[in-house]
């Protein structure tokens, strides 16, 4: 019985270094060494340790999509556990060990029996792991709704919050909000006494409501750029918050379209390297293999990304994490760059310090990928996947 992994020959992007011809060992679900080849050549294995030869492969933190939607056909909009499962399973394909699962505004009723179907799914993941649930929504702005349901939004409401609450068993990790709205500050305070991180999103709030809402600890921006109030030189708006205040940190889709690649160059001669997150955002057909093409129960089609059949407004993104992360090193960033971006910052920023990081006593949640990016092996709390 093998009781714990070492992969060698590898290079290995910590969260923090780059270290080359080295190993990892792994047990009980844990990181227990990061050492060098040579040290691996010395070292004496217990009996029960399987080794692996990674080959020259890249190992990095397990990726983490902190805002998805769905993905081979599977997606939120669907409220069933079932879907929620088979978005684990299909996300080891891309190098994601861990996610959160992202509900969009939706009536009421609706809106309960998602939050609940991804409870249901939570601890039966056969894949990577849901560590809660992303609400974008239902207290945002109509002027930014993007192709959200209108009739799905309801005015700041500190009972329906405790009720979404109390659905979600405590599983609320994150929630898109519009600072602008009445009553915000309240529903702010309300998220943080639950520990929930609390991002600007939807948004048509100027510049100063912006400011308001850092003092409420609003300091995360869902999808910069997109569904939100723009940058003017007499009122920056939501986007210029993102570049005046080095407090906030973002989520940029990385897919060359949702925001143009010299723009990311921009941002991040802006703004320090652990404030940017890469997110997919992606929609339930996403690497479907078969049609109609449906998102949150609208017909769409894909060409780049996905729009919408009954008027041709952009419905959302086809990205993956690996393609985030090819994307990001293709616009001229490192892959350690990268790899912060895709593992190690939304670990921190969503308060999940067990993961992100390639060092003893974190979780081993890893991903091998070749000299191309493209993914060869998925690790998730030591168990492979997809080995290649």
């Amino acid at each position: 019985m093998v009781a714990a992994t070492c992969i060698h020959n590898a290079t290995i992007l910590t969260g923090f270094a780059m270290m080359k011809n080295c190993a990892v060992l792994l047990r009980q679900n844990k990181i227990v060494d990061v050492f060098n080849e040579d040290r691996f050549l010395q070292k004496k294995f217990r009996a029960d340790t399987e080794i692996i030869d990674a080959k020259g492969a890249y190992i990095i933190p397990g990726m983490i999509d902190t805002h998805i939607h769905g993905i081979g056909g599977y997606g939120t909009e669907d409220c069933s556990v079932k879907s929620i499962l088979g978005m684990s399973e299909k996300l080891l394909e891309f190098g994601v060990t861990s996610f959160i699962p992202t509900l969009y505004a939706m009536p009421r009723e609706k809106m309960l029996k998602g939050i609940r179907a991804i409870v249901g799914a939570m601890g039966k993941e056969k894949g990577a792991r849901i560590l809660g649930m992303h609400l974008e929504g239902p207290f945002i702005s109509p002027e930014r709704l993007g192709v959200q349901l209108p009739e799905s939004l309801s005015a700041v409401n500190l009972d329906y919050m405790d009720e979404l609450w109390e659905a979600s068993e405590g599983h609320i990790i994150n929630m898109t909000v519009a600072p602008e709205l009445k009553h915000m500050r309240e529903l702010a305070l309300n998220c943080l006494a639950k520990g929930i991180v609390l991002q600007a999103g939807h948004t048509n709030a100027t510049y100063k409501q912006m400011l308001e809402g850092m003092q409420a600890r609003i300091f995360h921006v869902t999808h910069l750029f997109n569904a939100m109030s723009r940058m003017h030189h007499r009122d920056p708006g939501a986007v210029g918050a993102v570049f005046i205040h080095p407090e906030l940190s973002c989520e940029i889709i990385a897919d060359g379209i949702h925001i143009h690649p010299d723009i990311i160059k921009f941002l991040l001669n802006c703004k320090t390297l652990d404030k940017v997150v890469l997110v997919t955002d992606s929609l339930k057909p996403t690497k479907q293999d078969h049609l109609p093409l449906v998102a949150n129960g609208d017909e769409v089609y894909l060409d780049k990304f996905f729009y919408r059949k009954s008027d041709n407004v952009i419905a959302g993104s086809a990205l993956t994490m690996i393609d985030s992360v090819r994307n990001i090193v293709s616009y001229g960033f490192r892959l350690e760059e990268a790899v912060h971006m895709a593992s190690t910052n939304p670990a921190r920023i969503m308060k999940q310090e067990h993961l992100g990081v390639v060092a003893p006593g974190y979780d081993a949640d890893l991903v091998m990928i070749d000299k191309d990016l493209n993914v060869i092996g998925t690790i998730v709390q030591g168990k492979f996947f997809q080995r290649g």
